[in-house]
């Protein structure tokens, strides 16, 4: 669990950084976001979410890192 709420940090860290650092530049790219069609996202949210399993997979399971 404590693990848990360690990522859970990071991952609000790393998602406010880019809203703190650069307000109107993330208000520009979301504005972009919002004219994809959902077809668009949905694919890149699948990719994202195979890549993040296949990251944690690489790290408890190999020796790689």
């Amino acid at each position: 669990m404590e693990l848990f709420v360690s990522l859970v940090g990071l991952v609000l860290i790393f998602e406010g950084l880019p809203y703190a650092a650069f307000p109107e530049a993330m208000q520009k790219w979301l504005r972009q976001v919002t004219a994809l069609p959902p077809r668009a996202l949905r694919i890149s949210g699948f990719v994202a979410v195979a890549l993040g399993l296949w990251l944690c997979y690489l790290t408890q399971r190999t020796s790689m890192f």
